[in-house]
């Protein structure tokens, strides 16, 4: 499924997600595709289910997603959008820098973050892309994040 641009209806579940992205669980952070305009622009959504493991030690008594979970699902979700660009099918992006990170609100678990990114560079060998996390409106967190594109062999 890598090979080629998905034409799947959306929004694409995991099942697409996995054939464009090389994350296995437990490290997929996004849940789900809602809107994308291959290597320009995509958004996202991910399900912060209640009992993650995660929470068990990040604040026990007040848990909350930690924040470079949140930076790298904004990734994820940003490398879908990139990785359907016809020229860069086959790619792996890997997150490089991060500039200019906000953290505006906490997210709980059983909460729903909507992720968007807009791709402003992209050739064969780096991406740039403006993040931004937000649960129901209220934004979560936002960022400028650079990626190096490696082949996968």
């Amino acid at each position: 499924m890598s090979e080629e641009t998905i034409v799947a209806p959306l929004p694409w579940g995991r099942e697409v997600i996995e054939g464009i992205l090389p994350h296995r669980d437990p490290f997929v952070w996004v849940s789900r595709i809602v809107a994308i305009e291959p290597g320009a622009s995509i958004e996202g959504e991910l399900d912060v289910p209640a009992d993650l493991d995660i929470f068990r030690g990040h604040f026990p008594d007040h848990p909350v997603l930690p924040g470079a979970i949140i930076m790298e699902a904004l990734a994820q979700c940003a490398s879908i959008a990139v990785l359907q660009s016809p020229e860069l099918r086959g790619c792996i992006g890997f997150l490089t820098g991060i500039d200019a990170a906000k953290f505006r609100r906490q997210v709980a678990p059983g909460e729903t973050v909507t992720l968007r990114a807009t791709i402003v560079k992209s050739s064969r060998r780096l991406v740039v892309a403006e993040v931004e996390a937000s649960v129901d409106g209220e934004v979560c967190a936002t960022a400028t994040q650079k990626y190096v594109l490696a082949p996968k062999e």
